[in-house]
């Protein structure tokens, strides 16, 4: 039982971190362009020029 006095704190601070990243990267635009990586994965850029 002593062990949850250091587990819960741990546990609740990760938690925050996690949320604290995810709203980083919703505030950096980390989603704004979903679709245009699948688009760019489609595109055959790699052809000889020629």
């Amino acid at each position: 039982m002593n062990m949850l006095i250091y587990l819960i704190p741990v546990a609740l601070a990760l938690g925050g971190l996690g949320l604290a990243a995810f709203l980083w990267s919703l505030k950096s635009g980390q989603y704004d362009d979903l679709d245009g990586a699948a688009w760019r994965v489609l595109e055959d850029d790699d052809r000889p020029k020629s």
